[in-house]
């Protein structure tokens, strides 16, 4: 009999397995039909041996790994069948229609959409996913509008959630305090509203996008103050206002972008000391006082005209301007006056401020009815001259200074209709004191005592510290709610630091990746913390045959994770100048996501190394395909590709020069800082010279520095870099493609070894000496590849012009280039599915790179030659 039960228990085990999958095989079944190109592996029933599919022992799909496959098609409805799944990457694809739900795939921990074309997302979607770590949807375009759902906080295990430019919209749930290990969330670029959530306060998080939404989130920064563990924090292009709050328990904080808002206030000092801070924008806020004086080695972006800062340059304001932005700390910097109260003149027209016939000193203040909030400044005490004081019919708290019976000028304090408490101080006989309406007024705050005022019948008083009769029984009945108040506010702050004693897990800045080793990315560009386990695993421990080239900085190594993707590691040379180079990079590249400049994919510092972490460009660097080719045994370009990378590079730099929302100039424009993917397509690297371009200005003074053959005469002669400097290497670049010559070719002549000196020489309109400079491996039999390539070479020449004011922008040429390119688009089998990255703010916390050498050919990339 037991043994018929043991056979029946196995038997009905048997059952469910084959019933659970069979619903793996009918959802690969239709996913295999719903999307295209299927890959040639997929032809076989088995699926678990199908490219990008790993199943477990019974047969369960546990990862799908369908990275950057230029797939399109839709998701079959029953995803969440697959109930063994753990593993989901579908990034960089052009996959559509309504997303499936992934309600109740309790196994679940990573998934990566990002980069596709979906359209919804059911509202169901994050139900019961009790294991997911990591979530990701950026970039999809043509999402319909969804919410964060409160769902989200069952996934207790969650680290990481990323959905930059995907048409969220709505309030940021408050539920970040169920996530005990989180550190990343990224939500650029959506139309997020209201304030930020409460259960920021002690949170681990250490990289916080908000930037850039449509209509702007709102209210003040004050609990990011408590965020320990911050690294990175983009909060530009929204709406918060109030003050900088004190960040002085941020050790950690890296990079910090509030430009764009309606900040007010002094910039605190707690935030210029910050030990770890290397870039920080405030640009287009309201802040006001002194001009901040941030340590060697911040790129910082201050915006002088687009601020009040009371001087232009580092140094204290006049002692009534520093009076009275005190005042307006303990009003909570309101707008009201930071938007009249500029300069270093209080007498200057300054709202609410009267000042003697010399207009030299403050006489009169008066702030009635204007519905202030927050306290009465002692800072009052130093107006010497002040005889007025009105703040009548406002929601000002706390007590009245006493230090303001010291003004020796003084003849008006008019505090009535407020919410004042405390004790009056006994002002000199000649004061007219006026306090009615404030109904706590005359309680001693530290022992609970009443002082008795002295009344009259206008309510207010000559002298002395009087206050209303009939306040007293108020006041008595006030000691008692005050009390109560008090006990119950006691008992609420012991209860929270015992719950985060012993219930909160702090997390540490280098744990932001997982300790698994086998973590995969996010594919969203930007800046990412990596661990050197991490990098020294995907790069078999660096090893010398994942070298993919050598630069001047250091050696670049290939990387590849467990799900096949692809990624190259530059890793530093130690010195001033590699460490210069690597806070640029990261200050650009982190902001930037643009289909034709490189991915930047993370970071990593290891004692005194430096490592960049980018996306893997399959086809390494132009330079390799136009003058080493036969050395690597790789067919020549065609001019259909060289005109193809033409555009790319032009789209890319026109990005860079008037589409960003701050103008940079490359300045190392050269073939070896243009990669290609595997479908040769470009996009420019090396972003360790780059030059920001200040609001209006068009020029920036430098050092020479960049790579000869590719420098313009006028920035060697008169040094100062403009975004026609970028024009004249492109051109270079162009000639280049068009005669697959080197910029600058010593085994030549002296008069033809310069190649835009040389080619600025043929005459373009004859077609015998034209052909004689087209590279010889070009097929130009064809009349119109030759008439195109004719237009690109002319087009070089208006690049290279020796007026730089006769030089193109950037935007013309790619004008010129678009309609080449159409000419020859590959067929649509053979297209490429670009990243659709969006143009985002680049960040404006690039400054002045004084101390690079001059005249050298920095960072060559991926497999770049020595």
């Amino acid at each position: 009999m037991a043994h018929h039960f043991l056979l029946f228990i196995n038997f009905f085990f048997f059952l469910l397995i084959s019933f659970s999958t069979s619903d793996d095989a009918s959802f690969m079944s239709k996913l295999s039909t719903s999307i295209s190109p299927t890959p040639s592996t997929w032809r076989t029933d088995d699926f678990c041996v199908w490219e990008g599919i790993k199943c477990d022992n019974t047969r369960h799909v546990i990862a799908i790994n369908l990275v950057s496959k230029s797939l399109s098609g839709t998701l079959p409805s029953n995803l969440n069948s697959l109930s063994q799944l753990k593993t989901l990457s579908l990034q960089r694809n052009s996959l559509s229609g309504d997303l499936p739900t992934l309600a109740n795939l309790a196994f679940l921990t990573e998934v990566y959409l990002d980069a596709n074309n979906f359209t919804s997302i059911p509202s169901n979607f994050f139900l019961g996913l009790t294991n997911l770590q990591t979530f990701s949807i950026s970039d999809n375009l043509n999402l319909s509008p969804w919410s964060l759902p409160n769902d989200l906080s069952q996934s207790t295990n969650l680290q990481s959630f990323q959905a930059s430019n995907a048409n969220v919209n709505g309030f940021i749930p408050d539920i970040f305090d169920s996530f005990p290990s989180f550190q990343s969330l990224r939500l650029s670029y959506n139309n997020l509203t209201g304030t930020l959530p409460a259960t920021f306060d002690g949170s681990g998080i250490q990289n916080l996008w908000l930037d850039n939404q449509l209509q702007g989130l709102s209210g003040t920064l004050d609990v990011i103050s408590s965020m320990t563990q911050l690294y990175q924090v983009w909060l530009q292009a929204n709406a918060f206002t109030g003050a900088i709050p004190d960040l002085s328990k941020c050790i950690n904080l890296f990079d910090l972008q509030l430009s764009d808002n309606q900040l007010t206030g002094v910039v605190p000092s707690s935030l210029i000391s910050l030990p770890t801070l290397a870039n920080v924008t405030l640009q287009r806020n309201k802040l006001q006082g002194p001009l901040p004086v941030f340590q060697n080695g911040v790129r910082d972006t201050l915006g002088l005209s687009t601020n009040r800062f009371c001087l232009a340059t580092p140094g204290n304001c006049d002692p009534q301007v520093t009076a009275l932005l005190e005042v307006a700390e303990a009003l909570g910097y309101p707008m009201l006056l930071a938007e009249s109260w500029e300069g270093n003149n209080a007498c200057a027209n300054w709202n609410f401020v009267s000042c003697d016939s010399s207009g030299k000193n403050v006489t009169a203040i008066s702030f009635s009815n204007v519905k202030f909030s927050g306290t009465i400044s002692p800072s009052f005490a130093n107006l010497t001259s002040l005889r007025s004081l009105s703040l009548k019919d406002n929601n000002l708290i706390g007590s009245i200074p006493e230090i303001l019976t010291s003004l020796p000028d003084l003849q008006l304090l008019d505090v009535s209709n407020n919410n004042l408490s405390g004790i009056v101080p006994e002002f000199p006989q000649k004061v007219r004191v006026v306090l009615d309406n404030n109904l706590l007024l005359g309680e001693d705050i530290h022992n609970g005592s009443i002082k008795p005022p002295d009344s009259t019948p206008n309510s207010s008083a000559s002298g002395g510290s009087p206050t209303q009769h009939s306040q007293r029984k108020l006041v008595s009945a006030g000691m008692i709610v005050g009390i109560v108040i008090s006990i119950l506010v006691f008992i609420w702050i012991v209860s929270y630091i015992c719950y985060y004693k012993f219930y909160k897990v702090p997390t540490k800045l280098h744990s932001q990746v997982s300790r698994n080793h086998n973590h995969t990315p996010s594919y969203e560009n930007g800046s990412l913390m990596i661990s050197i386990q991490v990098l020294d695993q995907v790069t078999d421990n660096f090893s010398d045959n994942n070298v993919l080239g050598r630069g001047g900085f250091g050696v670049v190594y290939k990387g590849q994770y467990d799900d096949g993707s692809m990624i190259a590691v530059k890793r530093m040379k130690l010195g001033t100048k590699g460490i210069k180079e690597f806070q640029a990079e990261i200050g650009v590249l982190t902001k930037v996501r643009h289909r034709h400049l490189v991915a930047f994919l993370g970071y990593c510092i290891n004692g005194n190394e430096r490592l960049l972490v980018y996306e893997y460009m399959e086809q390494g660097t132009l330079s390799q395909h136009l003058f080493e080719w036969r050395k690597h045994k790789t067919p020549p370009l065609s001019w259909r590709q060289r005109v193809s990378i033409a555009l790319d590079v032009g789209r890319g730099v026109e990005y860079l020069h008037s589409l960003a929302q701050q103008r940079f100039i490359h300045r190392d424009l050269k073939p070896a800082n243009i990669l290609l993917d595997g479908d040769m397509r470009a996009k420019v690297a090396d972003f360790g010279l780059v030059k920001i371009v200040l609001d209006g200005k068009h020029s920036v003074d430098t050092r020479l520095a960049g790579t000869f053959g590719y420098l313009p005469p006028e920035y060697a002669r008169n040094g100062r870099v403009t975004r026609k400097v970028d024009v004249y290497a492109y051109g270079v670049v162009l000639m280049e493609l068009v005669t697959g010559r080197k910029a600058v070719d010593e085994t030549m002549s002296d008069e033809s070894c310069h190649l835009a000196t040389w080619f600025r020489r043929v005459p373009l309109l004859s077609k015998e000496n034209m052909v004689n400079c087209i590279d010889q491996v070009l097929n130009i039999d064809d009349e119109v590849t030759l008439e195109s390539i004719v237009k690109v070479a002319e087009l070089a020449v208006h690049c290279t012009a020796c007026d730089p004011f006769q030089r193109p922008d950037m935007s013309y040429v790619v004008n010129v280039l678009g309609p080449l390119v159409e000419r020859w688009e590959p067929s649509q089998q053979e297209e490429v599915q670009t990243y659709h990255g969006h143009h985002t703010s680049l960040p404006r916390v690039l400054q002045a790179n004084e101390d690079t050498s001059s005249m050298s050919s920095f960072n060559d990339f991926q497999a770049n030659s020595v």
